[in-house]
């Protein structure tokens, strides 16, 4: 290894440090890239957020197909579903992006290192020095500053060990065949996703979930409607159960769990998903070796991403209490890097983030629930629009759900927005520039929405809020 001095070393090649990487490049910076992987892109494009979404795409296209003499396309004989091919295309998705990312380092001129990363303590004369190591050599790397972005790893009950029937997300990406039945263990964004994949190709589909309802950092409203409309097209979810155990069988699986009435039960199935969350990667780093402390795994940082160590900062799934999404790591990697780069920058704020869940319907949602705007000591008005009234709905036929605002009654300030149906993941963007905008509900019954789109259940959601809605 040289004794090249870089401006910012990055650990971790996933949404965060690549995309740290990228702008640290635009700014100038000399950039080292690390990652223990030889493909960029971590998580998220390899055996999660892409590849998930890829499959989602084609569930959207087989009911669309099963359902074609809806639209008068007669003629198509009986669909058949050719499993593998949906699986090459999902990898063909992950290899094109795979591709990008390499062609953007060098664009960039990023220096990636393919190994693991370790800190060796804190800076000597404002350098530090990062283990790396790489098909069992060690080697030290030298950087003015270093941004952490290990990310996370799914977590499992019961110090179960996956294989072809106990699954995690990464498992559930390359199954040989689609199961008849699965058994989804937590009703999370991740859960409600491989459900609504799976029920799309004809799996019976079971949801337990431990919390009281479904998607539980969503709005009452939005968990109340996904249940009611998961159960419509046959998906058994059952909220207040805590899984006992979880057996294997001849058959598949079988989980015993105590339902919400404190009543034992059990259920079989072909497979079992455990989705109960992510666990931060920070084991093996050095940070023994820094005056970084972590709470439950997790690293405190300031609002420029800055780590109680002096030049280390932390990006992304590690870092506490922000939400583990890719778009939150890619954000907090810019701002880590153009806090560096000595430029301007404004801090991740949490009540700005976007919330996307990509099942069947899609949910949207930015900013405080009612309940949490009404815990934060405000009058609330709220606003609710059904996609019934919406024509574009009607037109591509799926008008299940509503969009609903939360406002404040006496200023009319928007304080939340929260989306349940038709492309409700893309309609949510309009939402976050009106909160960073600090928009109002008078601006926003003012602003002229295109006729005939989704976006207008915007403009009746807004128009909502003082029961004016034009299309209810």
């Amino acid at each position: 290894m040289t004794e090249t001095v870089f401006d910012v070393a990055i650990i971790g090649g996933g949404p965060a440090g690549y995309t740290a990487a990228i702008r640290a490049g635009q700014l100038g910076l000399k950039v080292a890239l690390i990652d223990k992987s030889a493909k960029l892109g971590g998580t998220c494009l390899h055996v999660g957020c892409i590849p998930t979404k890829a499959l989602l795409f084609n569930a959207e296209l087989w009911e669309s197909v099963n359902d074609a003499a809806k639209f008068g396309i007669t003629g198509l004989g009986t669909p058949a579903l050719d499993w593998s091919a949906v699986l090459k295309r999902k990898d063909d998705v992950i290899t094109k992006h795979t591709k990008g990312l390499d062609f953007l380092m060098k664009k960039n001129k990023v220096t990636v290192f393919a190994g693991t990363g370790k800190l060796t303590g804190g800076a000597k004369s404002g350098i530090h020095s990062v283990e790396l190591e790489a098909d069992g050599a060690k080697s030290s790397l030298y950087a003015k500053n270093v941004i952490l972005a290990t990310g996370s790893i799914a977590k499992t009950i019961f110090d179960l060990a996956p294989d072809d029937t106990i699954l995690t997300n990464v498992e559930m990406l390359s199954l040989p065949a689609v199961p008849k039945s699965l058994i989804v263990i937590g009703a999370g964004a991740v859960g409600v996703e491989f459900a609504s994949i799976f029920k799309s190709f004809g799996t019976d589909v079971t949801i337990l979930e431990f919390l009281p309802r479904a998607v539980p950092v969503e709005d009452e409203d939005i968990s109340k409607e996904l249940t009611r409309l998961f159960k419509k097209r046959g998906i058994d979810v059952n909220t207040g159960a805590k899984v006992e155990k979880v057996e294997k069988t001849k058959a598949g699986v079988k989980v015993s769990y105590t339902d919400a009435n404190g009543n034992a039960q059990s259920k079989e199935a072909e497979k079992v998903l455990v989705a109960v969350g992510r666990a931060p990667r920070t084991e093996n780093l050095g940070l023994e070796k820094t005056k970084i402390k972590l709470d439950r795994g997790f690293i405190a940082v300031n609002e420029a991403q800055q780590t109680a160590e002096p030049g280390i900062y932390a990006i992304g799934d590690i870092v506490a209490g922000l939400p583990q999404l890719a778009h939150v790591g890619a954000m907090s990697g810019v701002v880590a890097v153009t806090k560096i780069a000595g430029r301007p920058f404004k801090p991740v704020r949490k009540n700005r983030i976007p919330g996307c869940t990509y099942s069947e319907p899609q949910i949207g949602s930015v900013g405080l629930t009612e309940a949490q705007a009404k815990e934060a000591g405000h009058t609330v008005k709220v606003g609710k629009f059904p996609f019934a009234g919406n024509s574009k709905a009607t037109i591509i036929n799926n008008h299940d759900g509503f969009v609903k605002i939360v406002a404040d009654a006496k200023y009319g300030e928007l304080l939340g927005v929260h989306i349940i149906g038709p492309q409700a993941t893309e309609l949510i963007s309009e939402a976050v520039i009106a909160l960073e905008l600090e928009a109002t509900i008078d601006e926003l019954m003012f602003t002229i929405h295109a006729h005939p789109t989704l976006a207008e259940s915007m403009l009746d959601a807004y128009a909502a809020v003082d029961g004016m809605a034009i299309n209810a």
